[in-house]
């Protein structure tokens, strides 16, 4: 069963407002209540209302599992990247070695009240974003997997 032209095209507008507002929140988790899991989850609802709002054929041209597995595996493999990258340079493992004074988010936090700094915090804006393309990679999985039991049935 597919669903309703207005339902449709309400999934169509809100698509990429949700997809902004999800990466919003895993750019910002350094700085804000949020992060990788978070804004992954939020980007795996939008894939949720793709998958809901047209049929189970349609939807699974726009979000292929081949292309999820991918972004988990990426995800996964940034993470470990990241966190090994530290012993490369013979620091222990998961070591800070961005921040302070690093070319990229190793800005020094300035003390008390300041404008937020996206320039921060060394790798944990990096491993926000492994954790978030991890999470929406392995959501759309399960998701996919769990929709294509019912298939046309709905």
């Amino acid at each position: 069963m597919q669903m309703s032209r207005i339902v449709r095209t309400t999934a169509d507008i809100a698509f990429p407002f949700i997809l902004v507002y999800g990466f919003y929140i895993i750019i910002h988790g350094h700085l804000t209540p949020g992060g990788g899991f978070q804004g992954g989850a939020i980007l795996a609802s939008a894939m949720l209302l793709l998958l809901l709002a047209y049929r189970y054929h349609e939807s699974i041209r726009h979000v292929r599992k081949t292309m999820m597995k991918t972004l988990e595996s990426g995800g996964l493999l940034l993470f470990a990247f990241t966190a090994l990258s530290a012993m490369a340079l013979g620091a222990g493992y998961f070591y800070n070695w961005l921040s302070p004074g690093g070319v990229l988010f190793g800005d020094i936090v300035e003390v008390g009240s300041a404008l937020a700094n996206l320039n921060t915090a060394g790798l944990i804006p990096i491993m926000n974003l492994a954790v978030g393309i991890e999470v929406v990679g392995a959501v759309s999985v399960i998701l996919l997997a769990l929709l294509s039991g019912i298939k046309e049935k709905i």
